[in-house]
């Protein structure tokens, strides 16, 4: 399958919340459009070498999200978070601590912003065989659920940011995001 075009930020598409896949256990079995939505967003993912791809990145109003990596160039200091693929996620914060983290966006190239996310947080989401996933999340792991749940939520991280001061072209804050 071949990758597929990033939507970008000033794309009301991005704005727009996102439905909800129906008939999971149908749909993860005989739905050939959903199948096919999801090879899309891996190789488009692979090939934009993101961490975390959402559904409407590639012009798809469902609440689809994937993410996971075991090294990427993006963020070279975080530890690896397994691949995982979610129909209908949702997540909830576990505790009230929230980190602020430097975050990118295939649908922001280029650009870095210091965004505050819960450092402990559970999600839940169906699998393609249509299994309900829940899981615990710290850290990174939790700071890519919140931001992918964003995107099939209508928002992007700069609504997020709290300083706009934080918030630049990667090149100039690259001292900043990767320091010596």
């Amino acid at each position: 399958m071949p990758s597929q075009p990033i939507v970008k930020m000033g794309n009301k598409q991005l704005a727009t919340p996102s439905l909800p896949i129906q008939h999971i256990e149908q749909a993860t079995t005989a739905d050939p459009e959903l199948l096919t939505l999801i090879q899309n967003m891996k190789d488009t993912m692979e090939k934009m070498q993101g961490v975390g791809i959402a559904a409407p990145q590639i012009g798809c109003n469902k609440r689809v999200i994937m993410f996971g990596f075991e090294a990427n160039a993006r963020y070279p200091n975080e530890k690896p978070v397994p691949f995982t693929i979610l129909l209908n996620p949702s997540f909830k914060k576990l505790s009230d601590e929230m980190i602020d983290g430097w975050e990118g966006c295939l649908s922001v190239p280029g650009i870095r912003g210091l965004v505050p996310r819960y450092h402990h947080i559970e999600y839940s989401g169906y699998d393609l065989s249509g299994t309900l996933i829940t899981r615990e999340a710290k850290g990174f792991h939790a700071r890519i659920v919140q931001h992918e749940c964003d995107h099939i939520d209508g928002i992007l991280y700069p609504q997020r940011l709290k300083d706009m001061h934080c918030f630049g072209f990667e090149d100039e804050l690259k001292t900043i995001l990767f320091p010596k």
